[in-house]
């Protein structure tokens, strides 16, 4: 799945869903140290799982952060499958 983020350093996020499980996380720009440590963090973590641990993060004063809007991803995929 393809998805544009809202608020954030990075302009979108790509990922697989495989049995349940969070698996290709891709962060297009953003913050690289960051956002590699959340992709590896989250591969092969259940995507409930997932969306507990990162929804509602936040990124300083900014109501959004990288890991909430992979958060918010995650719950757009599961509403369309």
């Amino acid at each position: 799945m393809e998805y544009k983020t809202q608020g954030t350093c990075s302009i979108g996020i790509s990922f697989d869903v495989v049995d349940n499980k969070v698996t290709n996380v891709v962060f297009n720009r953003g913050c690289s140290g960051n956002t590699q440590g959340v992709s590896r963090l989250v591969e092969g973590m259940d995507i409930d799982e997932a969306i507990s641990r990162l929804d509602g993060i936040k990124c300083g004063a900014r109501p959004t952060s990288c890991p909430d809007q992979l958060a918010r991803a995650l719950k757009q995929y599961k509403a369309q499958n």
